[in-house]
């Protein structure tokens, strides 16, 4: 007598075929060859202007028009300098940057919960296989019992 039978959830067997999901899973993925070349030219450009010394070189070329702007003694040529050059310039490569540090770290914590499911995962299947001895116990003594009535 069976008084029950363990039946897997399928995503435990789809688990076991991948891992975490990771931000570098991601960028390949498209419908097509265009798709995975235009996310590969976008790979290549975010990873080479989203480091620091990009952001230093782009300030080294803002500076460049600096004089200029400072020479014309026009308050809106300053503002427009400041505003369109060196800040757009300078922060575009700084945020990449952060965004790189957030994608890891959420890699990182991806990673972390996936390895916290296989721990969940592998102590459920630890109580199944004690509640299935346990069963086989109780089985015993039922018999047990009733062959002592």
């Amino acid at each position: 007598m069976t008084v029950f039978e363990h039946q897997p959830h399928p995503r435990i067997a789809e688990r076991k075929l991948g891992g975490p999901a990771r931000t570098t899973d991601q960028r390949l993925r498209g419908a097509g060859p265009i798709s995975r070349l235009n996310a590969r030219v976008g790979l290549f450009v975010t990873l080479a202007v989203g480091t620091m010394w990009c952001a230093y070189l782009f300030t080294l070329l803002a500076l460049v028009s600096l004089p200029a702007a400072l020479g014309t003694h026009n308050k809106l040529i300053i503002v427009a300098w400041i505003a369109q050059t060196f800040l757009q310039l300078i922060l575009l490569p700084i945020i990449i940057v952060g965004q790189n540090v957030q994608a890891a770290a959420a890699d990182r914590r991806a990673e972390d919960t996936f390895k916290d499911a296989e721990a969940i995962l592998h102590e459920a299947v630890e109580i199944q296989k004690h509640l299935k001895a346990q069963d086989a116990v109780l089985e015993r003594l039922v018999r047990r019992g009733e062959a002592e009535r």
